[in-house]
């Protein structure tokens, strides 16, 4: 069971400071002090992307940085969400009754989301309306989570103030599910380390059961993180949710060449376990089987003995069912070679000899993938992480959905002010100290959501 910590002696100070302006914001809105904050952390992930709605394991870890509500009971049945940033729009509407609308992105459904999944997987009834302040210091639209940070912070305040039993471990299930309300047909590693992550560790993040297994990272290194200001909101586009068809085509069709159930497929990982070979014989066997040029709806639907329509209408996903071509060899070789990267990395970090260089190439060949095959890149993140490579960093690629936001990048510590240095000269010349400083930071494994009473 998760514990509701009341101000542990660790985040006095960060309580003292950050939750205040909080706290205060919430009784100047609503006229009194909240019963309790709750946070969830933003994330950055190391290594696997865009693998985890494939089936396979990822390695993140855990921001200092937040999204907390300050949260109250009212005496009706009304729901109230408020920014302190007033330029955020606010929600009022019933508990019991409010709707999600995914084809009007609003930053409150994310909100929603946690409030809507804990409720409904618990059956609550005759809800007590709610008062909420939120505030948030993880940049939004970066690929660092803050979109799944406040679907967690929101799941769990409402399992706290109904006094829902639930363990971490179901937290994170109900949160992976709820988002999906937002439209976004993501995996589950974003509110995994949200709920499992500890101090001072990076998380193996594995699915189906969910589990997270410690990684100790290498000494004598920090992950910078660095935002490239281009601005991504994945709930906006269907670029997200193409990759999520085109990898969840590719698993029908590698599994139709191989005579496989192909009902029992869901994921990429479920083709590969169901065949039990390793990913170089999945690599070979999507080389031989898949073609380069994209694939057209019409192809597919014939490959998959489908009409179009019922391809369009049980398979592709709202915002994804104009998509005319596919490229799904592409795909597949990322999925495959990532997954793989995956288990490399954290093999690697156990290790004494020259770990950072190994790790460094590991994360410059993810970045490539992704740019070339995945092509989830953009021309101001390949160009941000090439900076970070000569500007000293082992290794640095892109982190979260891609298509702008942040890259990551392993530096040795004794090269920390000199790459920071070079990356501002460099990317952020244009920057004043306060926004670089937002922009640009070192930081090491946080903690999991909290509630602080």
């Amino acid at each position: 069971q998760f514990t509701f910590l009341a101000k542990p002696k660790f985040l006095m100070i960060n309580f003292q400071c950050r939750y205040k302006t909080l706290c205060k914001a919430f009784a100047t809105k609503y006229g009194k002090d909240p019963e309790f904050v709750s946070r969830a952390p933003g994330r950055v992930n190391l290594i696997g992307e865009h693998i985890d709605y494939c089936g396979y394991s990822v390695l993140p870890m855990a921001l200092t940085q937040d999204l907390s509500l300050a949260v109250g009971k009212n005496t009706t049945t009304t729901l109230r969400i408020s920014n302190v940033d007033g330029n955020f729009s606010e929600f009022d509407g019933d508990i019991s009754t409010f709707t999600i609308d995914s084809n009007k992105p609003a930053w409150y459904n994310y909100v929603l989301c946690g409030i809507k999944g804990v409720t409904e997987s618990r059956e609550l009834t005759n809800l007590t309306g709610l008062n909420i302040m939120v505030d948030g210091t993880v940049p939004q639209a970066a690929g660092l989570s803050s979109s799944s940070a406040l679907v967690c912070s929101a799941g769990l305040a409402t399992a706290h103030v109904f006094n829902c039993n639930l363990s971490r471990l179901k937290l994170a299930d109900i949160c992976m599910k709820c988002e999906r309300y937002i439209g976004t047909q993501g995996g589950g590693m974003d509110q995994s380390i949200s709920f499992l992550a500890q101090h001072g560790t990076a998380k193996l993040i594995s699915f189906n059961p969910l589990q997270a297994t410690s990684v100790a990272l290498p000494s004598g290194s920090a992950f910078v993180v660095s935002n490239s200001l281009v601005r991504m909101k994945k709930a906006d586009t269907a670029h997200f949710n193409t990759r999520v068809v085109e990898c969840k085509l590719a698993a029908q069709i590698l599994a139709a060449h191989n005579s496989l159930d192909r009902a029992a497929i869901k994921t990429l990982r479920d083709v590969q376990q169901l065949l039990d070979v390793d990913f170089d014989a999945m690599l070979k066997m999507v080389d031989s089987s898949l073609h380069d040029d994209p694939y057209t709806v019409e192809e597919v639907a014939g490959l998959l003995s489908m009409s179009v329509e019922d391809l369009k209408s049980k398979v592709l996903f709202k915002n994804t069912s104009e998509v005319k071509a596919f490229k799904l060899k592409q795909r597949a070789t990322h999925v495959f070679a990532e997954a793989q990267r995956v288990f490399q990395f954290k093999s690697v970090c156990s290790e004494t000899t020259n770990a950072l260089t190994q790790l460094g190439k590991l994360m410059n060949e993810s970045h490539e993938s992704c740019s070339r095959l995945y092509q989830c890149s953009c021309l101001e993140l390949d160009q941000l992480t090439q900076l970070c490579r000569t500007s000293g960093a082992h290794g640095s690629r892109l982190t979260g959905a891609g298509w702008g936001g942040c890259a990551v990048s392993l530096v040795p510590v004794e090269n920390l002010s000199t790459f920071i240095g070079l990356l501002r000269s460099g990317y952020y010349g244009n920057l004043n100290d306060e926004d670089f400083n937002k922009a640009v930071f070192s930081t090491s494994p946080g903690g999991g959501a909290a509630i602080y009473l």
